[in-house]
């Protein structure tokens, strides 16, 4: 009788330590635990236990919309007055910002497809007259879906200066219009054909919420530049690269066929490409402040 009674007290205590070493495992959150707790049979709470602490811990889809919509509200560079680009945290930051007008002609899907292999962006300053087909307005689509942002270049690349208040508005807002009605979003930057602004298109595009910006340097539309290793050799070692270079190309055969190389000539020498994405425009600054 008294053995007996010692040998049920025993497992008592054996099982309540069990009960207990179980439950200070499943507190610790072990993944090995966990993935065991799955596999067993007959073990449905505390599989249902589990899943109700991933539940409330995993975000909503409305808080990770606006935990996404926060890291891009934040700004991680600056254009200055020169239409170099800076880091803001760190001034000295050795970076060039790419981009590409009069795009997407002939060479911008297949220069966009280099650069996603390379890993770098690039801002594509678009044409209207590019976009008049449904073919082309599916190339930017592509170019945009591979994360590239969508810049504005004017419907027709005329000068501003030679056009009408109206004339210029058309300009500007139709392509913005055209570019909403493909991707679903109106391009944060602008940047003029020739570079040549007037009060009213610089103030327009303060309206639009655009980013207005021009370059620092760029060589592919010169005669002696118009060839691959030419063009390469120039946007790499012309004496005009600086931190904050902000690179002018074009949709050229040329330059398509130099980019790789204008790419890693800029990293050999320790710049990083800049993320447009990460740049403050007047649209970023505004989500930013609500």
């Amino acid at each position: 009788m008294k053995k007996n009674l010692a040998l049920a007290i025993a497992a008592a205590i054996t099982l309540a330590g069990c009960g207990d070493t179980q439950e200070s495992q499943k507190a610790t959150g072990t993944s090995q635990e966990k993935h065991e707790t799955v596999k067993e049979e007959g073990k449905a709470s505390e599989v249902k236990t589990e899943t109700e602490v991933e539940e409330v811990t995993k975000e909503s889809p409305e808080e990770e919309a606006k935990s996404e919509e926060v890291v891009q509200a934040s700004p991680q560079y600056i254009m200055k007055g020169d239409f170099s680009i800076q880091n803001i945290s760190n001034p000295d930051e050795k970076v060039v910002l790419l981009t590409i007008d009069d795009a997407p002609d002939k060479n911008a899907l297949e220069m966009a497809k280099t650069l996603k292999g390379l890993n770098v962006k690039a801002i594509f300053f678009v044409n209207g007259h590019f976009l008049d087909t449904p073919e082309e307005g599916e190339v930017l689509k592509q170019i945009h879906q591979m994360g590239f942002p969508i810049g504005n270049h004017t419907y027709n690349h005329k000068s501003l200066r030679d056009l009408t208040e109206e004339q210029q508005r058309k300009e500007i807002v139709d392509l913005n219009d055209r570019v909403e009605e493909l991707i679903g979003e109106r391009p944060q930057f602008f940047r003029a054909p020739f570079g040549m602004n007037t009060d009213y298109s610089k103030q327009l595009a303060a309206d639009e919420k655009m980013l207005l910006m021009n370059w620092t340097y760029g060589y592919d539309w010169e005669k002696d530049y118009q060839s691959k290793d030419a063009l390469a050799d120039i946007m790499v070692n012309t004496p005009l690269l600086r931190n904050g270079a902000n690179l002018l190309m074009h949709d050229r055969d040329w330059t398509s066929a130099a980019l790789g190389d204008i790419v890693k000539g800029l990293q050999d020498k320790g710049y990083k490409i800049v993320d447009p994405e990460l740049i403050e425009t007047p649209a970023n600054k505004e989500t930013a402040a609500q």
